[in-house]
């Protein structure tokens, strides 16, 4: 049995659970409601789009890799082009960062065919010009990869709502395989590389990030990798000094949804 054909069966075992009641939305437009997830941030990226990211450490932003790609010529993006907008709301943010350098995971393949290979290795590190020292924005935890029905979170920007995230709840994990999470969590464009929370510990702690909205028979679910050997190969890159020049635009693989060479009844997009 084929990768592909196993990730079909994995979205379509997921399917019972029901994604439209996970669906509710907490603005987090207000300083009190906000107060706890100051550390997520907007990712202003080369003045042309934004992303979600997360500090998990003073000088250290979590997001997805393919938030560091040029959709129009598949080329890396200068890293200092990018801005990291802690706690932005209605037009302030708590702190203001330019990114030094940028690590995508080392097997990340932009624009190529979306299979398990893909999600599970889409998670980059951007490092700060300098750390956030501002005793509000306090860097989250990281914790293992949540099990099966394991309750999570999302946090996160979109384009229907730039200036403030929201948290959205009652997500649930509802499968996971080959090193990807699929979840409830119904995300939009501006999500990508948003922080996923774990509960379990008694304190939001992030377990994943959101790399991809899939849709299977008209149900929505969100997929993200398992976070703990991915960010170790990223930190590891960081201490060996990577990340400061740009690659090359790497060889893409376009596919077409539908096409019967991939076929696996899913439609994906990046959010």
């Amino acid at each position: 049995m084929t990768v592909r054909r196993l990730f079909a069966i994995l979205l379509a075992m997921a399917l019972p659970m029901t994604a439209g009641a996970d669906s509710r939305l907490e603005s987090l437009e207000t300083t009190e409601a906000g107060r706890a997830w100051e550390a997520v941030g907007r990712l202003d990226i080369n003045g042309t789009g934004f992303c979600t990211g997360a500090l998990i450490a003073p000088d250290l932003v979590l997001t997805a890799a393919h938030c560091l790609f040029d959709k129009r010529t598949k080329a890396r993006i200068d890293p200092a082009s990018v801005e990291f907008l802690a706690g932005w709301r209605n037009g302030r943010a708590s702190a203001y960062r330019q990114v030094r350098r940028a690590v995508v995971h080392p097997a990340y393949v932009f624009d190529g065919d979306v299979s398990p290979d893909r999600v599970r290795n889409d998670v980059a590190l951007l490092e700060l010009q300098h750390p956030i020292r501002n005793t509000t924005v306090v860097p989250f935890k990281t914790a293992t990869r949540p099990a099966k029905g394991d309750r999570i979170g999302i946090v996160s920007y979109a384009h229907d709502r730039a200036d403030a995230p929201a948290l959205q709840e009652v997500c649930n994990v509802m499968a996971r395989q080959q090193g990807v999470l699929v979840m409830s969590c119904n995300v939009d464009f501006g999500s990508s590389g948003a922080p996923i929370f774990s509960f379990e510990q008694g304190e939001p702690r992030i377990v994943s990030v959101v790399s991809a909205k899939a849709e299977v028979k008209g149900q929505r679910v969100s997929l993200g990798t398992e976070l703990e050997q991915p960010l170790a190969t990223l930190m590891a890159d960081l201490a060996a000094g990577a990340g400061f020049n740009t690659a090359p635009p790497p060889r893409t693989a376009r596919v077409t949804v539908g096409d019967g060479r991939h076929a696996t009844g899913a439609k994906f997009v990046k959010p």
